[in-house]
């Protein structure tokens, strides 16, 4: 399983840590405290890494060393951060989502009677249509 490291910057605040990866400009989080700044480090690093996938952006390699920014306030730490790329592609590939749909009040009414489950059967009606077995992706 493909494993993706990189190195974030832990920069003190008055009431927390934000969070930056040198690598990775816009990549950036907040905790209110050290623990929770890591938690939301992983998912700010997954979710950026999975939008610059879907946007066939050239990830770049971590780099051994971080450019720090002068600025930056003193007592910084700088720490790996490590995420599964393709398990973050998976989970928010397969989420649920809602999407609205329109149809006559009658049929509404007859599958009501009938306790038709309407997300199931609209996504085994687009399966069927679009020819799918599975997910496009593999996943």
């Amino acid at each position: 399983m493909r494993k993706a490291t990189y190195l974030a910057v832990f920069e003190p605040t008055g009431d927390g840590y934000a969070v930056s990866f040198p690598d990775l400009p816009g990549c950036i989080s907040y905790g209110s405290s050290f623990e929770q700044a890591q938690r939301e480090a992983e998912d700010a690093l997954g979710l950026h890494l999975y939008g610059m996938e879907k946007d066939g952006d050239l990830i770049p390699p971590p780099s051994a060393t971080p450019v720090i920014d002068p600025e930056t306030a003193p007592g910084f730490l700088v720490c790996p951060v490590s995420v599964y790329p393709d398990m973050v592609r998976n989970e928010l590939d397969n989420r649920r989502v809602k999407t609205n749909t329109t149809l006559p009040a009658w049929l509404k009414d007859a599958a009501e009677q009938k306790g038709v489950n309407y997300s199931h059967l609209l996504e085994a009606a687009l399966i069927d249509y679009l020819g799918l077995t599975s997910h496009p992706k593999g996943s």
